[in-house]
This record gives C-alpha cells, structure tokens and sequence, in this order.
C-alpha cells in the first residue's frame, strides 16, 4: 500500500519539509514539502536522493542492525540481547560512577540527535548521574555562535528569519559557502536577485567559493582575521558618519570603549592585515551601512576559530553600530550547521547549557531545573566539553564513554588524541544507526539506533522553527529510538545508584513533574517534549503556545508564549491549550529595541583581533583551511552510501593554487605530504583558482573511511582531522577546525595502483567496506564509490615498492576478477600486475572490472572506459598493455557538474559553445538543452560561472 509521511530532511540546519513515499515498510521516494516554509518544495542533490540511502540493499550492507558487544578490543564484536546490553551498559557505568565520581564518565552526543533524544540525555548526565560531562558535536558547529549572541544580545537566539531574504538590500556573508553549505537557502538568494537586481551581495571569505563568485563584492581575506576586517568597517563608519547615533544612545550600551578600540583599526592596518585593498575595506563597510537593511549571514568560517566568539560579536556590533537589526531584511543571521543544533541548545544539551537557555553558572536556574526534574540538585562544576572530555580520557581521568549519533574518530580535531581516548576508555558504547563509521571500531557496545525515515520527534532548523520528524517506516531490524535507548538505560541505572534524597520544593511552576521517585517515566516522544515545553514557560524560547497536535499541522517558530489568560501550570505539567488551529510564533526578534538583558540594551563586545592559533611560518608554510563539499554531509556515513553523490568531487584531494604548484614544481594529480604539528597524510594534488598563494584547502569529509594508509612508524593514518588543531575559542570552547598550519611536500611513492568495478547492488558497500579494512597495508590509500543508476567502487593505493601478490589476489577477488575469462598480464620483475574483466549483455561488450598496479599510466582511458560503459570488445589486448595510448575514439569523461541529470563538464561546456545571447539566455538554452539545473538547482551557481568564462570568449571571437 502507497503511504506517503510528511518530515523533515536530516541534513543542513535550514530544515526541508520532505515528504516520504513508502511501499510495505520500505521508503521508495522522496520530494520536499511545498507546504513547508523551509523550502516551499525544494530539495537539494542531498535531500532528493534521500529515499537512494534507505533501500533494502544499503540497510542490509550499512545499518547496524542489533546490539554487538566486543570482549576485546581489536576483535570482531558479538551479537547479544537488548537487555544483555543495556545491563552491561548500567552495571559498567555504575561500578565506574562508584569507584571514580560521576565526572569520571562522559556523553558525546550528537545535533543529528532530535529535540526528545537530547532532553532525555541532558536530563541522564545531570540530573541522575550528577555529572555536567555531557557535550556534542555541535561543540564543534555552533557554540561560538552561541557566545556571540548572549555577549550582545543577551541570549542565544537568531533574530532573523529566512523571509528577511526577500526584504534584504544588502547580503553581508561571511564564512559561509551557502551555495554548497545551505543550497535551499541559496536558491531563495537567488530568487530574490531576479526580483530585485538591485539587491548587493558581499561575500567574505579566503576561498573564492561558488558562494563567492555570486558576489557584488568579494572579500578575500587571510585566513582568521575577521575581526580585524569587522573592526575596521566599524572605523569607517564611524569616520563617514554613517553609524546611527540614535540607535546606539538608546538601545545599546558599551559603545565607547569599542569606539576607542577600532579608533587602532584604521584602513592601512586592516588593508595589511587582511590582505585585502582598502578600497575594497571602504566598498564593504559602504553596502553594509547605508543600505536600508542589511542581513548578514555566516557559519563556520567565524565559527570555528579559537577567536569564534569575538568573530560573531564584532559582526553584531556592526549591526547595533548601524540599527541593522530588529526589522524585515536586517540582522546577524547565523545560519545552523546540523539539523538539531538548534533543538540541542534548546534543551541545554552541552557542558555549560541547562534547559530552556539556562546557564549552568546561575544558582537560580540550576535550582529551577532540579525542581522540573525532581532531583536534589544539578551539579555546578561544569562539565567537560567535546576537546576537554576527549582529552580527559586520554588522560585517564573519564573511564567510561557514551557516544550517540557521531563519529568523533572522524569529526574531532587532533585524531591522534581522540583515538588515544577511545582506547583508553575503559567502557565505550556507541550509539549509532550505521555500522561504518570509523568510531564503531573502537566501541565496547554497539548500540542500534533508528534513523531518518524511521524516527518521531522534533528539530529546530536556523530560523527558530520547530518541524515534526515523523516515520514512514519501522526501524530495521532490532534498532530502537534513541531516547528510547537512553530511557531504557536511565532507568536501570536508577536502579543501581545510590537513592539521592527527596527534592524540596522549587519555584512555582516548576515542580517536580512526578510524585514518586521516577525520573524517566516517558513512553513517548511527545511525553518528552511536553517536559521541554514546560521547561521553556517564561523564557526567551517559551515554546508553552505550541503542542505536539499543532506541529502535526505546521511547522511553529519560538517564542510562542501560550496565552497569559490560559493560567500557568500549578502542577508541573503543560497547561491545556488547544488541540489544533494556527500557531503565532514571531519570524523576527527586538523589532521593539528592547533585548534579554538586565537594561533592555544590547551589549557592543570589545572585540579584538587576534591572530590564529597556528600562524604560517617556515617550517609550516600554508594555511591549511577545510569545508565543505556540495553533495556530501559531514562523515558521509548516509552519502557515501550512494556513488551518484561522488560524481561531482570524485575523490580525496588537497588544492593549493596553480602559482603554489608551478613554483614548487608540483604536478596535478600527484601524491604529497601534508604536514602539521600533530600528524601528517597522504594525499592527491589538485590546482584550484578558488586559493589566494599560500593557502591550501581540504574537504572535511575525508576521514579514515575513504582516505587511509599506514605511516612509516607503523601508525594508521586518519584523515584530514590528524592535521587540524585543538587549540579553541576560551569562550565558546569551539576548536579552529577551519585553520592549521601546514608543510606540503612531494611524496616519492612510484608503484601506484588503480582497481575498480561494477558490483551488485546486494554487495556493493560490503566490498568496499572489505576493501576500507585493506587500506592501512600501503603507505597510501582511497576507497569510493561511483556510478549514477549503477553502484561501483574505486580503490586507489601507493606504495614504495611492489606490494605482495597475496594482496592483489585480495582486491582481485573482491572486484570480481577471480573469474572465469578475466584477462591477465603479470610482470614480477618490474612489480607489473594487470587484470580486465569484460562482461557482454546483448550486443554489446562493456568492462566489468580492472586493476592496474606497478604502472596506471593508462588509467584516464582505460577508467572513462569502465564509468562511461562503452563499447570495449575491440580493447582487450590494450587494456593489458602497460602505459598503452588513449584510442583516439575514446574521450576521457570529464567531471560531472549535475548530480540530478549526470551532466558532465565537457558537455555543458560543448553546449555553451553552441549558445548566444546573454548570460542568463545562455545559462536558459544550457539549461533546455541538458536539463543540469532544473532540478535541485545545487549546480546552477557552478553553472553560473561557466556561462561568464565562456561569454568573454565568444564575444571576443
């Protein structure tokens, strides 16, 4: 029976309505939500190919499918029962609780996590455990945002709203690639340029992103000296008279001693420092001040810094220097990395968060939320964050490791650290829906999770607005909700710990919400929630106007107060509010000037510029930053399901600038050293114009899973997280993940190999996790899928010498080439190993599968061959011949720009080369004629900027 389930997607924080086609609990489709205000039924290469992730194939070959516990480390782990697990979770964290203290456990968790999943963790660690050691990736993502906010505007809250894009004269992004990063989000940007041409974009950033080549005005600055830049715009705005004198009398306070401070960043001293013209300086400050309403919107390029927090507050003061902000189309708009941060800030999910915005620190509010929860107290030392708890345990001091919906073997900064804390921990559980995340390798238990399409909850997405997640289907296998699962685990442990005294009455309003000792006495998600919402009742997030019956008809931006003539709660339980009918939540904050503070009056902060943790310097002479890539999302274990999402950025690269490259006399497509203070990688070389000299980037995507190898010391290599640094924002605890400091050096690896093949379906990604586990014996290794409609897997590796035949016969067997008519070509002596599998279906002859080691001169040919399905019957004695020519009938493919459409760069730029008119008649017959850039629209700002490099071209002819 067609079933079709209204969600949300679960990737970016800008939260897409999805609507979910299922068949017999099995999810089929997917399509956005025209209904939803997110994204009025767009979706991105991402969230439209969703449904391709959640197939019988990839669940049977990816999802971690029932409890595993593993007797020893190293070893395979071991199927054991729901309850078997949940009691040796309980009785470990017990007996360590007891013989250590409850700081000397810990709780990683996760923004993919829902609002109900995070409530009930947060209430685990710091109510029945006692412990504030509980903290998320979101650390990582969205902490100095948090900072930045309560520094000046008194709480963490966004004040804008994706329809202020409409409204907006001026964009203002900073570190932010929305194009690749926010794609929806992007595409509303681009609508209203069509509406209103006179709309101006400026885009801050080191890279010349996509982002970027949309702009008015682009500001390449070097790495890490945001403040520097937003100081002085500042100065100059002050100069020209072009701040609003009023605005700052009456609505802010702190103004003259940053007034004294910028007064230092005159145009010379930023020009220098930034690296930037000062007419450019002049030019940015210009646009943000005098146009009507300006919306700046950034993320992880201010974010993560070790100067994060003085990097968004210098961005505020720009708007309360100016009265940009409380009014349609203004305001500092941080826009979300994860789908639930939000929702996870919400509920006080992080080591200094209580529930509702509360502050840690505050007696009151931990006294008010151990009153909701029915416990004595919340402890007030706070808790270990994501670096600090990592480190801690590689320290010895936390003994046992909760680790939900993340993959910190990937994701953290300074793996080398973070791995020495997984295997010191004497207890790790990992909570998780997917079996391959390098993480897992490292877990005592493996725990089940449910995921996108089988969860029920709620997100918050960046603009305040909570959206319901709903299933379609049930979760496979013995999987289970996460907060069941944390629910599940609390109550044993309750059981086991010592009986903590009676709680004494707390404020009214906020009692204890059960009369006998039950801490977890939910059964359902909305249970949960409706504890939040209680918890929220008088806040700056009071969401009391909202119930879970509402949010089943639309989406509801907080606040949304309930109605003061409702009552207040007498109980501890929601008040009664009507079970449906529209819900007036508020799109945008202190349109009335007045902000969460003592006074009423936004704070300006005292920024000042700092510069990175790691300069560039001799030893270490690039500025390496990461991002990024446009179809993938964080570790890949969802997208790297899927080859079709590989096509646009096939494999694991670092780019450096073509000037970079010639000087050091480097060549394309060549295997390098990067190098920093805390590891060192193997990795291509690509030439990338985006880099201004001296700088280097890399995707952050690309950890142990896909990119490996084994170190001349014997240690595996891990990824582009064994370079970055932990150093972190002293505010915000947010790691520079966006910068380290690098050396880049030639590697002399000359035996290379290339395999790759077709596989079923039903195998696929089992081979290539067979395949991952082979990686670390070459010094250099990559592993990835590829294929549109079909699913292959490509393995690239290097090594000093030739490998033993024993391992070749390995990937062999795996690709297929073990059978019978595989055509063969052996050469010991120069270490030369060929192997082709031609396969006929009807008339016609494709390759199947090939491996090339010793010598892959033939690769480019030999691999368009393969990818591209062309007719191969007349090449099989070349496909043996090492270093054989292209036939000259055979074009190399080239790099696919449509993921929707599988529409390839050569294409679109033979297309173009046929088209006249303008830019944008150019970009409509490209568009007609191919269809890239019809559907999910992720490719058209790439489009975009092939149409201008073309058009100079003809005209010029």
């Amino acid at each position: 029976m067609h079933k079709e389930t209204r969600s949300t997607c679960p990737y970016c924080g800008v939260g897409c309505g999805v609507i979910i086609e299922s068949r017999r609990e099995q999810i089929i489709g997917v399509r956005g939500d025209p209904d939803h205000p997110a994204n009025f039924g767009r979706l991105c290469s991402k969230g439209s190919t969703l449904h391709l992730t959640a197939t019988p194939e990839v669940i049977a070959q990816t999802r971690l499918l029932q409890p595993m516990q593993r007797l020893r480390r190293g070893e395979a782990p071991q199927p054991l029962g729901w309850d078997a697990a949940l009691d040796l979770a309980a009785t470990r964290f017990a007996d360590t609780i007891r013989a250590h203290g409850p700081d000397a456990v810990g709780f990683y968790v996760s923004g993919q996590l829902l609002t109900e999943d995070y409530y009930v963790f947060n209430k685990l660690a710091k109510g029945l455990i006692g412990t504030n050691n509980i903290d998320t990736n979101s650390r990582l993502c969205m902490s100095s945002a948090v900072a930045g906010y309560k520094q000046t505007l008194g709480a963490d809250a966004p004040p804008a709203c994706y329809e202020d894009v409409d409204h907006a004269d001026c964009l203002f992004i900073a570190g932010s690639n929305a194009a690749w990063a926010h794609p929806i989000l992007f595409r509303r940007i681009e609508e209203a340029r069509k509406k209103r041409p006179g709309l101006k974009i400026v885009v801050v950033d080191p890279r010349r992103t996509d982002t970027a080549g949309t702009a008015d005005l682009f500001v390449q600055i070097q790495p890490g000296t945001d403040v520097a830049l937003f100081n002085g715009m500042l100065h100059l705005m002050l100069w020209e008279g072009w701040a609003d004198a009023n605005f700052i009398a009456t609505r802010t306070r702190g103004f003259d001693e940053l007034k004294a401070t910028v007064r230092d960043y005159t145009p010379d001293m930023v020009a220098q420092t930034c690296g930037i013209a000062k007419d450019t300086l002049y030019e940015a400050a210009r646009l943000f001040a005098t146009s009507q309403a300006t919306l700046s919107l950034y993320c992880q390029g201010l974010n993560q810094s070790s100067s994060g927090t003085a990097k968004n507050a210098a961005l505020i003061n720009l708007h309360l220097a100016t009265g940009q902000i409380g009014k349609p189309g203004a305001g500092p708009f941080s826009l979300t990395g994860q789908p639930n941060a939000m929702g996870g800030r919400e509920v006080g999910g992080l080591a200094n968060l209580l529930s509702a915005h509360r502050d840690l620190a505050n007696p009151q509010h931990r006294a008010e939320v151990a009153a909701l929860w029915g416990v004595p107290s919340v402890p007030e030392k706070p808790g270990r964050t994501a670096v600090e708890m990592f480190q801690a345990a590689a320290d010895g001091e936390i003994k046992a490791l909760w680790i939900a919906c993340t993959n910190p073997a990937q994701s953290m900064p300074d793996l080398n650290t973070v791995r020495r804390a997984l295997e010191r921990a004497e207890f790790v559980v990992v909570q998780e829906a997917f079996a391959t995340p390098t993480t897992c390798d490292y877990a005592d238990l493996l725990l089940p999770a449910s995921t996108w399409g089988e969860k029920d909850g709620t997100v918050t997405n960046s603009e305040r607005r909570i959206s319901r997640v709903r299933p379609a289907v049930p979760a496979p296998g013995e999987a289970r909700h996460d907060w069941q699962i944390a629910v599940d685990f609390a109550r044993r442990l309750e059981k086991l710990l010592p009986v903590r005294p009676e709680p004494v009455e707390g404020p009214a309003g906020l009692r204890q919400t059960q009369p006998e000792r039950n801490l977890f006495p939910y059964e359902t998600p909305e249970s949960v929630w409706n504890e939040h919402r209680e918890s929220t009742r008088g806040r700056d997030l009071d969401i009391t106007g909202i119930t879970y019956t509402q949010l089943d008809e639309q989406p509801a931006q907080w606040p949304c107060p309930s109605d003061p003539a409702q009552g207040q709660s007498v109980d501890g339980n929601a008040t009664a509010l009507p079970a449906s009918g529209p819900i007036v939540g508020k799109k945008r904050l202190y349109e009335d000037g007045i902000f969460p503070t003592e006074d009423g009056r936004a704070r300006f902060a005292n920024t000042l510029y700092k510069p990175v943790a790691e300069p560039r310097e001799s030893r270490f002479p690039f500025a390496l930053t990461t991002g990024r890539l446009r179809d993938q999302w964080h570790g890949m274990s969802r997208t790297g399901t899927l080859g079709r999402l590989f096509g646009h950025v096939a494999e694991p690269c670092v780019q450096m600038s073509p000037g970079d490259m010639t000087r050091r006399g480097f060549t394309e497509g060549e295997l390098v050293h990067v190098t920093s203070k805390r590891g060192s990688i193997l990795v291509p070389l690509q030439a990338s114009e985006e880099l201004a000299s001296g700088q280097a980037f890399m995707a952050m995507h690309w950890g142990a899973e896909y990119l490996s190898g084994m170190s001349s010391s014997g240690q595996p290599l891990a990824g582009v997280n064994a370079l970055t640094t932990s150093a972190f924002c002293p505010s915000s605890k947010q790691p520079e993940l966006k910068h380290a400091a690098v050396k880049i050096l030639k590697a002399e690896l000359p035996w290379t190999l290339l395999a790759m093949a077709w596989l079923p379906p039903e195998n696929a990604l089992t081979t290539r996790e067979a395949l991952r586990r082979l990686m670390v014996r070459f010094p250099f290794a990559s592993c990835v899928p590829f294929g549109h409609e079909r699913q292959g897997v490509l393995f690239r590796a290097a090594a000093h010498e030739a490998v033993p035949d024993e391992l070749l016969i390995e990937i062999e067997q795996l690709l297929g080439l073990d059978a019978a008519g595989t055509l063969r070509y052996a050469d010991r002596k120069r270490g030369q190993r060929r192997a082709a599998l031609l396969q006929r279906a009807g008339e016609q002859t494709t390759l199947q599968a090939v491996l090339l080691a010793g010598d892959t001169r033939a690769e480019a040919w030999i691999r368009s061959l393969l990818q591209q399905e062309l007719p191969a019957q007349s090449y099989g004695r070349l496909l043996l011949l090492p270093g054989a020519a292209a036939p000259a009938a055979l074009p190399a493919r080239s790099r696919q720009v449509c993921t929707c459409f599988n529409v390839s760069e050569n294409a679109i730029e033979t297309t173009l080369a046929q088209c006249g008119g303008s830019e944008s008649e150019r970009l409509g017959a490209l568009q007609q004629s191919l269809k890239c850039g019809t559907n999910c629209g992720s490719c058209v700002p790439e489009l975009q900027r092939m149409v201008r490099r073309v058009v100079p071209l003809k005209q010029a002819a």
